[in-house]
């Protein structure tokens, strides 16, 4: 049974790839309004996992549920219609090189909406305006860094005004200063559209400073093995393996 604020469940969730068994026995719950951090070493599964709550990949057993409604079982109209409330950032931005931001922001508007080419126009500039990148729409994503093609990925994901907004290694090729900036414009964009995000990370210094809950996938046992809060995992946990994830760099793993 649902607990009243569950946005997305994954109950007893296996991932495989033919008959080797990745991860095995998942279940957890995001609530409304988390920034759920999905953690664990090299190999456990992580982006795996983000591709099986979003339909890309298809469980050995299991499911995921959004709101009580299980989009596993679902029939491929209703996934569509719950697809479209997610919002998804992909590890290189992914982005279109052939087209301009103001045109890669546009394009699920111009497939998923009535509006003509000014409102998409207008409503890709006011997506980029909010991650900081007002000015850019008629550049093209070779012409702007890494850190900047995020936030215009990250503006594209947003387009649809997503209730969910996942993402994958949102830090992998940033320096540290843009990492921070882009951890604080997620949590600033989860507070003004009350979106519920999930992201899959290691880094320590996003883990802490934007996750509200966790859970944390085992490499050796291939499953997980803690779930809550990062800071409370990382003081209170009993497994010394997430002990040791949490405090690395520290000098008391």
């Amino acid at each position: 049974m649902s607990t009243p604020d569950a946005h997305i469940e994954v109950r007893h969730l296996t991932m495989a790839y033919g008959s080797f068994v990745v991860m095995n026995d998942l279940s957890f719950t995001i609530r409304r309004g988390d920034v759920f951090i999905i953690m664990g070493g090299s190999g456990s599964g992580k982006s795996t996992l983000l591709q099986h709550m979003i339909g890309l990949r298809e469980p050995a057993a299991g499911e995921v549920l959004y709101e009580g409604v299980s989009f596993t079982r679902a029939e491929p109209e209703v996934r569509m219609r719950l697809l479209r409330r997610c919002g998804v950032l992909y590890q290189g931005g992914g982005l279109w090189s052939s087209m301009t931001l103001a045109e890669n922001i546009g394009l699920p508007l111009s497939q998923f909406t009535p509006l003509g080419p000014r409102d998409v126009r207008e409503l890709a500039s006011f997506k980029l305006a909010l991650v900081g990148l007002r000015g850019f729409e008629d550049f093209y994503p070779s012409e702007i860094s890494g850190g900047m093609q995020k936030r215009a990925g990250l503006a594209r994901a947003m387009a649809l005004d997503p209730d969910v907004l996942f993402f994958d290694e949102p830090g992998a090729g940033l320096d540290p200063i843009s990492s921070r900036r882009l951890d604080d414009l997620i949590v600033e964009l989860r507070d003004s559209l009350g979106a519920t995000v999930v992201v899959v990370t290691h880094e320590l210094a996003s883990i802490f400073a934007i996750g509200t809950n966790s859970v944390f996938l085992d490499t050796d046992r291939r499953t997980m093995t803690a779930a809550g809060p990062p800071r409370v995992l990382r003081d209170e946990s009993p497994d010394p393996t997430v002990r040791r994830f949490l405090r690395r760099g520290d000098g008391t793993g």
